[in-house]
């Protein structure tokens, strides 16, 4: 996984380098691989790219060693699509995903990235509140469903614009499962915490007037807009916390006499770390992370509570909420801050955001405009009848049917696609389901022409900017090196321990080992039962069963050397139980024994074993590929990279 990553990173970093870049002219061959060629200006991108800053990198020898990594690189993929893995449906697919991203950069409307984030700064500047009557309707229903769904949100509407009361008729009829209790109140919130249609219409609503009714991918919302304010920004608070249900008197007595100790001055962290029960953050002062309105939306109480203290150090009375008892301190107010400041992060949330979807399906429509797109609905209606049963079992065939079949479906860009090759694509990807046919098989020709609008859309991408398809190229090549190398030398060596212990006896002197200790290592959170256990041992006394298993953690004993662990780096390398801290974590750390400089067991060399395992198979690998695929330099080739690469 580690690996695959940091390999579609480096082809990512690749992808945003040739961003702006202009063919070169008449390609050069560098070399050939098993006779198919390689140019020179894909290896000068390459060099320049994975040696930017360091120009003392820009020299023949250089060169030459990334020359001849870069052949191992074609070696390894001209061995993948031997193997065919380029045709394998896991590849082909994975391929998909990011030729679609590598697309977004090219088509990307930057204008609507920004109009969609100053819209959401706008909206983050007030605060709306509101309540809903939802009824619920699938992102795929029916148009029976659909129908249904619409006329019954409709009706509720028309009985509140009659006069009914919203909140008795959202605990009646409202298909939220909250309403029934909340009368389908949301309380406050602000930009980017409902889905965008959702907000967008509360944000068009004025205060006191019910929306239209509003489409959402949760189904027909009606929306009734109670109040709007400025912007509270966010609080940052530190917490104590009791866990308890309403009735529990216990838990209400120790939260005031923890409340009674703050004012006679003991110290906030002290009592937190001793009586909160929220283990994430008792031991550092009970300092949550900066929140606004709607965050705790399930806990309103705190939220109020927090946003109504005043300056930093103010703290609240105790209060209760549905999980418990509470007591907050204030440490700082953040006012939301100006556009320019909050820009990057705005867009960023905005690309991956609902709205951004809306928007490009938006978009797409206008790009089947200016692919001048034209349905034959004649043939459509002739191919939809041909719809039967056998589409529900992923099974339909049209056999015959030769006229049908060369009858234009639809245009694009001039270009006349036949229902024949719609039926022939249909067949190929038709999958088992349980729509009505003719529904599913219109699900099948909106992806159809998806996917030819894509191939069209590619088409003038790589017209408009050839460098695309060498961005292709170089994701297509990254996914097969992965899968090559997996198949043919991470898995093997991994899951060969023969093997491995052969290499491992054939190659001792490389796992020499030098002073070590032997020890195990134990960890908590918790100081104040560190420092008992501590206590307990500076008495004389060992660590019993008991006490181990309260730990957080505990590592078995194993032996280490300087710089194996931060933990067995600062304590003393003597016998006996050694504690430390780290981070806030508290450690005893037992060492058994000394162990002299020395052999490595097979196990405590393992993970070195198998990397220097999975590097011999690779080499032999690149020998056997270097047979297979004769690899030929042209000279001139060679010499046109060394000289664009070292002129100043």
């Amino acid at each position: 996984m580690s690996r695959y990553f940091i390999l579609l990173s480096v082809f990512y970093s690749l992808a945003l380098m040739a961003f702006g870049q202009s063919k070169s002219t008449k390609p050069i061959t560098l070399f050939t691989v098993g006779g198919s060629p390689v140019n020179t200006d894909e290896f000068i991108y390459l060099f320049k790219k994975n040696h930017a800053g360091k120009p003392d990198d820009f020299t023949k020898e250089k060169i030459d060693d990334y020359l001849n990594l870069f052949i191992n690189f074609k070696l390894k993929v001209r061995e993948a699509q031997a193997q065919g893995l380029d045709t394998a449906k896991k590849f082909r697919g994975e391929l998909a995903g990011y030729r679609d991203e590598l697309k977004k950069p090219y088509r990307a409307n930057k204008d609507l990235v920004d109009n969609l984030a100053k819209e959401a700064y706008a909206h983050l500047l007030k605060e709306i509140k509101a309540s809903h009557i939802l009824i619920q309707l699938k992102p795929d229903a029916s148009a029976e469903d659909t129908l249904k769904a619409y006329t019954k949100i409709s009706e509720i509407r028309k009985r509140i614009l009659a006069g009914e009361d919203f909140e008795k008729l959202a605990r009646e009829l409202s298909e939220d499962p909250s309403a029934k209790y909340n009368g389908g109140s949301l309380s406050y919130f602000t930009a980017l915490q409902m889905v965008y249609p959702f907000e967008e219409m509360a944000y068009k609503t004025e205060v006191g007037h019910l929306s239209p009714v509003v489409r959402t991918r949760f189904g027909y919302h009606l929306i009734k807009v109670e109040d709007v304010r400025p912007s509270r920004g966010e609080v940052e608070v530190s917490h104590i916390l009791l866990r308890a249900p309403k009735d529990d008197q216990k838990a209400k007595n120790q939260i005031f006499e923890i409340d009674d100790q703050l004012k006679r001055g003991r110290h906030w962290d002290e009592l937190c770390k001793q009586y909160s029960e929220d283990t994430n953050t008792k031991n550092s002062g009970g300092r949550l992370k900066p929140f606004g309105t709607g965050v705790f939306v399930s806990v309103p109480e705190f939220e109020a509570a927090a946003f109504a203290l005043q300056k930093p150090g103010d703290v609240s009375d105790p209060f209760q909420s549905n999980i418990g008892w509470h007591i907050i301190r204030l440490e700082k107010k953040i006012p939301l801050a100006p556009y320019a400041e909050m820009e990057a992060a705005l867009k960023k949330k905005i690309v991956r955001d609902e709205r951004m979807k809306i928007a490009e399906a938006e978009e797409a429509a206008q790009r089947k405009k200016s692919f001048a797109f034209q349905e034959n609905e004649a043939t459509k209606k002739i191919v939809f009848a041909l719809a039967d049963s056998s589409l529900q079992k992923g099974k339909w065939r049209i056999a015959g049917h030769a006229d049908t079949k060369a009858l234009t479906l639809f245009s694009l860009q001039g270009r006349a696609i036949s229902s024949g090759e719609f039926i022939n694509w249909a067949e190929l990807n038709q999958r088992p389901n349980k729509l009505p046919s003719g529904e599913y098989l219109h699900q099948l020709y909106t992806s159809f022409v998806s996917e030819k609008e894509n191939q069209a859309e590619e088409e003038k991408i790589i017209r408009e900017n050839p460098d695309f398809l060498h961005l292709l190229t170089e994701y297509r090549e990254g996914i097969l090196l992965f899968d090559v190398m997996e198949k043919e030398v991470w898995n093997n060596a991994s899951a060969d321990t023969l093997g491995q212990k052969k290499f491992y006896q054939d190659h001792l002197s490389q796992y020499q080992a030098g002073p070590r200790v032997e020890a195990r290592v134990i960890s908590t959170t918790d100081q104040t039962f560190f420092e008992e256990l501590k206590k307990k041992i500076h008495l004389g006394d060992t660590l019993t069963r008991a006490d181990i298993k309260k730990f957080k953690s505990i590592q078995n004993f194993r032996a280490y050397e300087k710089g194996d662990s931060k933990v067995i780096d600062k304590i003393n390398w003597v016998p006996g139980i050694q504690e430390t801290e780290l981070d806030l974590v508290y450690y005893f750390v037992e060492v058994r024994r000394l162990v002299a400089p020395g052999m490595k067991s097979f196990d405590e060399a393992r993970a070195r074993i198998i990397s220097d395992y999975q590097d011999s198979l690779e080499k032999n690998w690149i020998s056997s590929l270097r047979q297979k695929f004769p690899v030929s330099i042209n000279t001139k080739g060679k010499k046109f990279v060394e000289t664009n690469l070292q002129k100043k």
